[in-house]
């Protein structure tokens, strides 16, 4: 049984061959098995994208709050914007109210929308609901989009391998992520100049809500934690220009409990360490199609296994829990 977060070198899987496909796709079903979490490298994103990313999200933080506040979240339902400290709680998803996240966030929604009724039509809001760029710095738009685009390439390709984890077509999944609604979100955890309040953390346990998540963390003091099937919350330090990788509450569903979305959180940093410890991570929440019907697959049943979830509509249930992330001033 995996107790810790293993690496899993993809390289073999995009090279093509066979045996370099199976082999990765066999690690990746021990590690949703048995902890619902991996790490990624040589995953093929240009290190000095992922530099450029981190750089001008801290200087857009870095700016004064009138600023960041101009392209504030426009709607409770579209994770598009800026929330502030207290914004958000994400334990708020399962039903922990008592504190609020010590982090602030900016999120941007997909970036290449085609101009179709599947996209633009009324069924499709607020799924594709536009972006919202701040005015600095310069160079935050592009880089965002460009940064986009490439962790949309690198998990249509993990929906491949988990395709061929779960003894699929390795396309199994792209009627159901053709038109996905992917969020990404950076996660700004400031300086902790003042002590927490009790039970108060930088992100509280949740679990997410899509297929997928594909995270660039960084490794500082007060970082990412995940609940283990022994209940022991494990650090998480990623490889240097790694990904993060864990599943969400779709797939557990998909899966029949087969494979689980693990609770995970990021804690505080020690009080000793806590001065000038800021820390910056992005998430890329793989969201299938806002009509997907997300029901028991195939290979995750049988006659002593029947499905143990009703079918349920990806923008249904990532709605009910994103609201219910909120703080009830943002809603």
């Amino acid at each position: 049984m995996l107790t810790e977060v293993p690496v899993v070198d993809i390289g073999p899987f995009l090279a093509g061959t066979p045996a370099g496909k199976s082999a990765v796709a066999g690690q990746i079903a021990r590690a949703c098995r048995e902890i619902g979490f991996f790490t990624i490298v040589n995953h093929g994103v240009p290190a000095d994208l992922v530099a450029e990313m981190i750089d001008v999200t801290k200087a857009f933080f870095d700016l004064p709050m009138d600023e960041k506040r101009r392209v504030r979240q426009p709607q409770p339902d579209q994770s598009r914007g800026y929330l502030a400290v207290g914004d958000e709680n994400l334990s708020y998803s399962r039903g922990d109210q008592s504190t609020a996240d010590l982090k602030e966030v900016f999120a941007i929604g997909r970036v290449d929308v085609p101009d179709t009724d599947d996209f633009r039509g009324p069924a499709a809001h607020p799924s594709f609901a536009p972006n919202l760029w701040p005015g600095q710095p310069p160079r935050f738009g592009p880089v965002w989009t460009a940064y986009y685009r490439a962790l949309e390439h690198v998990t249509l390709e993990l929906m491949r391998m988990l395709a061929m984890a779960l003894r699929l077509p390795e396309d199994h999944f792209w009627p159901s992520i053709d038109k996905h609604v992917t969020p990404l979100r950076a996660n700004h955890y400031p300086e902790q100049t003042t002590p927490p309040r009790p039970g108060q953390l930088r992100a509280g346990a949740h679990t997410d809500y899509g297929a997928l998540t594909v995270l660039l963390p960084e490794n500082v003091p007060g970082g990412l934690q995940v609940r283990n099937r022994l209940d022991e919350w494990v650090d998480v330090e990623a490889p240097p220009g790694a990904f993060v990788c864990n599943l969400g509450d779709l797939m557990q569903r998909w899966t029949n409990d087969h494979w689980r979305s693990t609770m995970h959180r990021v804690v505080n940093p020690a009080r000793d360490v806590s001065a000038g410890n800021r820390r910056v991570s992005f998430a890329f929440f793989h969201q299938p199609n806002y009509d997907a019907v997300i029901e028991c697959l195939p290979t995750c049943t049988g006659p002593d296994d029947p499905p143990k979830y009703p079918p349920i509509s990806s923008s249904e249930h990532r709605l009910r829990k994103y609201l219910a992330g909120l703080a009830p001033a943002a809603r």
